[in-house]
């Protein structure tokens, strides 16, 4: 008799860290379905890196969502008139952060995963070598896991979602390792907060330094184009 594989949402940006939580959900036996934001981020790289590293990794359906988070600004990321910041790590929560974007991706995948009848979702935050955003912390998933069982049908007939970090207490050497061990080709990849249509990073800004500096000390070539 053949087993019914267990579902899952994956939150995937294109970047090294979901990519690799791709990988661990696929290694899990995960019937995987990816998810991706249009969200009004300054390029589009990454979203046709993350459409290339569904189709590798291999995913049951993959879905880009368009969300104007544009549309109310704040963020580095998605306001074309605030810049990149590239001289290091800043104290606090930096710019290059966007209100509330993991609230509202979750949301979203919260919904697939009650269309898809999953009953996870997995999504690539870390809390060791990050930038300080307030919803990759450990406190931020265990609140949204409530609300995911409070707010849905399926929470409250099964209480039953679970919201997956697997990277969440990496340092970025070690996702690095665990990715190169699931066959990750981390050259499909793009973190780069501004990197160009054809994904070439900055190598200047938080993002690519965090990146730099997992490759150097994972022991890796860094296959980044800079």
């Amino acid at each position: 008799m053949n087993r019914v594989k267990k579902k899952a949402v994956i939150l995937l940006s294109g970047g090294l860290d979901s990519a690799t939580c791709l990988a661990i959900a696929k290694s899990q036996g995960y019937e995987c379905y990816a998810m991706s934001f249009n969200y009004g981020q300054r390029h589009k790289a990454e979203l046709l890196a993350a459409e290339v590293v569904a189709n590798t990794l291999g995913v049951e359906a993959f879905k880009v969502i368009g969300i104007d988070m544009g549309g109310i600004g704040g963020s580095a990321l998605t306001d074309a008139d605030i810049a990149v910041p590239v001289d290091g790590a800043s104290s606090g929560i930096p710019i290059t952060y966007v209100p509330a974007r993991n609230t509202v991706f979750l949301s979203l995948a919260l919904g697939w995963a009650e269309v898809l009848d999953a009953n996870d979702i997995f999504i690539g935050v870390n809390s060791v070598d990050y930038s300080g955003y307030p919803d990759c912390r450990p406190e931020f998933i265990s609140a949204f896991e409530i609300l995911a069982n409070v707010a849905t049908k399926k929470g409250v007939e099964e209480h039953s979602l679970s919201i997956k970090t697997p990277l969440i207490d990496l340092s970025k050497a070690e996702i690095i390792q665990r990715g190169v061990a699931l066959g990750v080709d981390y050259a499909l990849t793009v973190s780069c907060y501004q990197a160009t249509d054809s994904g070439k990073a900055c190598g200047k800004c938080e993002s690519c330094r965090l990146r730099k500096e997992g490759f150097e000390a994972a022991g890796v070539m860094d296959p980044t184009q800079y």
